[in-house]
């Protein structure tokens, strides 16, 4: 496993993410209510204090053991406490069902469609979240079943929308921008940008 994501301003934080499935999915998981970021340098965070994000040791961590770890100071998340009990779930689901491998979830799945059914069932990935991520899946480690595109959604375009999006400094900040505008307008990620402009430019 191999990827292109550029996104904590850690280089050893977004080389875990390239490289380790279960990485990529614990930040995707804590990709909420925070910048993206701060989100994923969790879990970069959690293998420093851990010394390992190996989905069957953490499973076998008591959960309010494992909550704390992910409650130090920094915290991993603004909520840290709930969002711990999700990894933790989300450990336990890796663990059982796909062999403590995060990357297995997404190994063999023949299809798009696939692809997204495995993903809703994780713990903490609903709708947008499982298309986001099979977009950056497509877009930043060559994962791409057939279909993939149309089961992410508005985020399998060419429109600098989201994580999916960000593979250099340059493009991070164009990501910024477009996020910073659509909110300003109240539009929804996946809504259409306002104008070209918006997303064809990084700021200065």
């Amino acid at each position: 496993m191999g990827g292109t994501l550029f996104i904590t301003g850690n280089a050893d934080a977004d080389a875990l993410l390239n490289t380790d499935g279960t990485a990529l999915l614990f930040g995707m998981l804590l990709d909420q209510q925070v910048p993206m970021e701060w989100a994923f340098l969790g879990p970069h965070t959690l293998h420093t204090r851990l010394g390992h994000l190996h989905p069957s040791r953490i499973a076998a961590l008591d959960e309010e053991a494992f909550v704390a770890v992910c409650c130090e100071k920094p915290a991993i998340h603004r909520f840290p406490a709930s969002l711990g009990r999700r990894l933790h779930a989300l450990a336990t689901v890796l663990d059982q069902s796909y062999g403590g491998d995060g990357a297995s979830v997404w190994a063999g799945a023949e299809s798009g469609a696939e692809l997204y059914d495995r993903l809703r069932a994780l713990p903490g990935f609903g709708d947008e979240k499982a298309r986001i991520f099979i977009a950056l899946l497509g877009k930043r480690l060559g994962v791409q079943p057939a279909g993939w595109r149309e089961a992410a959604g508005a985020f399998g375009d060419d429109v600098p929308r989201s994580i999916a999006d960000t593979h250099d400094e340059a493009s991070l900040a164009v990501v910024r921008a477009w996020k910073k505008a659509q909110k300003a307008a109240r539009l929804d990620k996946q809504d259409r940008p306002l104008s070209p402009q918006k997303v064809s430019r990084t700021p200065r």
